[in-house]
């Protein structure tokens, strides 16, 4: 493990949340990040660490994510609590981000291991890096959306629709764009173009 600058390890925490459909194009940009030299520590959830669904297994998502990264998926709010007061990590993101995370961050609901591993984040002004994965993007929770655009320490991987003809209001982000966000974002700046 590597130290930075302000002695903080090389280590990002990962969330994933139950935008299953895009956890295929998540984990190579984890691999990515491994490969970088970051150590990156899971964290997934209720939904992403219960629910099996036509995408895959909740068993075999935390079983790929342990191996990639070497560390068992965080999945509780007493796993989560502890990672911006122990200065566990240097940033966090949120990968996909659905548009009930938006809504919940905006609001400052922390009931959940994501939000609760957010707000931790932030109170030592660590970065958090979202990567929007949702149906609902350009109506329910576009609010959501609205306001962490205007927040510090917020910062987002270039997104668009989805499918501009059979799902107007779906955004999703380019994952492959993740690795620039997160490097962006630990210098306090934005990755521009923000909108595909």
């Amino acid at each position: 493990m590597r130290a930075t600058a302000d002695d903080t390890p090389q280590v990002v925490v990962f969330a994933l949340c139950g935008s299953f459909c895009t956890f295929e194009a998540v984990l190579p940009q984890i691999q990515r990040l491994c490969a970088m030299g970051w150590e990156v520590l899971p964290l997934l959830s209720y939904s992403a660490a219960t629910l099996d669904t036509r995408f895959g297994r909740a068993a075999d998502w935390k079983a790929a994510l342990e191996e990639l990264t070497g560390h068992a998926p965080l999945t509780t709010l007493q796993e989560a609590e502890p990672l911006g007061p122990k200065r566990m990590a240097r940033a966090m993101v949120i990968a996909p981000c659905t548009g009930t995370t938006m809504v919940r961050l905006a609001q400052g609901l922390s009931d959940t291991p994501v939000t609760l591993a957010a707000k931790s984040m932030l109170r030592g002004g660590r970065p958090i890096i979202l990567a929007p994965s949702t149906n609902d993007g350009l109506s329910g929770s576009a609010v959501g959306l609205a306001q962490l655009l205007q927040r510090k320490y917020y910062y987002f991987v270039p997104f668009g629709q989805d499918d501009s003809f059979k799902k107007p209001h779906s955004l999703k982000s380019d994952m492959s764009l993740l690795p620039d966000t997160l490097a962006c974002a630990l210098s306090g700046i934005q990755l521009q173009p923000l909108l595909l």
